[in-house]
C-alpha cells in the first residue's frame, strides 16, 4: 500500500483510456483536472482511502458545493479504478434533489436579448450568430461544428456524439441568416463558425467572446456561458410543447432525469409559488 504514488505516467495512462472510449474533450479536461486535484493534495504521501476520504473533507472545508464535490469524486474514483486500487475508492455525498436554480446562475431570455443587442452594437456578427445558434436549437457548444453550409441547405444538422447520432431542425430564419453570413465570407461550404485562420472555434475560445459581453449588456459574468444557452433553449422549448421526453430526445439525453435538471424553476419563480399557496394568514 505504501508504494501507491499518484505519477504523471498514471495520469497520461489514463488521459489515453479515456481517449479510447471516445469521451468528449471537454469531460476528458474534467476528469484529468480532478484526478491532477487529487494528486497535488496527495504529493508524495501513498494513497490509502482514509487519505481520499481526507481529501474528500478538505474539498467541503474550501468552500467546494456538494454537487462540485460529487464530480470531482466521480473522476477521482475512475482513476483509482483504472490504476487497480479499487479499495481506496470513497462514496459520493448524499445530496438532495434540487429544487431550484440560484438566481445569479438563471439566464433570463431579458438578458440574452441584451447579449445578443450588445453584439450587434459592437459589429460582432459571428458571436451574434453563434449565440443565436446555440440558443435556437439547444445544440451543445462541442456541437458547433456540425452547424456547416451543407445543413443549413437542408435545414438539419446530423451530430455524431458518443457513439450516437440525432439530427437537429435548424428554424428556417436561422438558416436565412446563416447562409447570408458564410456568402459574404466566401464559405462555400463545411463549418460555417471559423477563425479567421480557418479553423474551428475552440470551446475557450467561444467562452471567452461571450464574457466579452458582459460589461456592454450589463448582465453578471456568472451567467454568461455557452451552456446556459442551451438551459435558456430548453426551458423555452419545454414551455412550449410541455414534453420532456420530446425535450429529452432534443438535448441528446440519455436520461430524462438529466433534462429534468434543465427545467429547475429559480429561486424567484419558486418563493412566488410558495406566495400564492397563499397558507400563512
Amino acid at each position: 500500500m505504501d508504494d501507491r504514488r499518484i505519477s504523471r505516467d498514471q495520469i497520461e495512462g489514463f488521459a489515453r483510456m479515456l481517449r479510447r472510449e471516445e469521451l468528449r474533450e471537454s469531460t476528458i479536461e474534467n476528469y484529468l483536472r480532478h484526478v491532477a486535484a487529487l494528486g497535488a493534495w496527495m504529493g508524495d504521501a501513498p494513497v490509502t482511502k482514509e487519505r481520499v476520504a481526507a481529501w474528500k473533507e478538505s474539498l467541503l472545508e474550501g468552500g467546494r458545493c456538494p454537487g462540485t464535490v460529487n464530480s470531482m469524486l466521480v473522476s477521482a474514483n475512475r482513476f483509482l479504478a483504472f490504476l487497480g486500487w479499487g479499495d481506496c475508492q470513497v462514496k459520493a455525498l448524499r445530496v438532495q434533489r434540487q429544487l431550484f436554480r440560484e438566481n445569479q446562475r438563471e439566464l433570463t431570455r431579458g438578458e440574452f436579448d441584451r447579449l445578443i443587442a450588445a453584439a450587434r452594437a459592437a459589429g460582432r456578427e459571428r458571436l451574434l450568430l453563434l449565440m443565436e445558434t446555440i440558443c435556437s436549437t439547444g445544440i451543445r457548444v462541442s456541437e458547433v461544428k456540425y452547424i456547416t453550409v451543407e445543413a443549413l441547405r437542408c435545414g438539419k444538422a446530423e451530430i455524431a456524439l458518443k457513439g450516437k447520432i440525432r439530427t437537429i431542425l435548424l428554424p428556417a430564419r436561422l438558416c436565412r441568416k446563416l447562409l447570408k453570413y458564410c456568402k459574404k465570407r466566401n464559405t462555400v461550404s463545411g463549418e460555417v463558425f471559423l477563425t479567421k485562420n480557418g479553423s474551428s472555434l475552440s470551446r475557450k475560445q467561444i467562452w471567452a467572446e461571450m464574457k466579452s459581453l458582459c460589461g456592454l449588456a450589463g448582465v453578471a459574468p456568472s451567467k454568461v456561458f455557452p451552456h446556459n444557452l442551451r438551459h435558456l433553449f430548453a426551458r423555452a422549448f419545454f414551455k412550449a410543447c410541455r414534453d420532456v421526453a420530446q425535450l429529452a430526445d432534443v438535448l441528446g439525453h440519455s436520461s430524462m432525469e438529466t433534462t429534468r435538471i434543465y427545467l429547475i424553476s429559480t429561486g424567484a419563480e419558486h418563493a412566488r409559488t410558495l406566495e400564492q399557496l397563499r397558507l400563512v394568514s
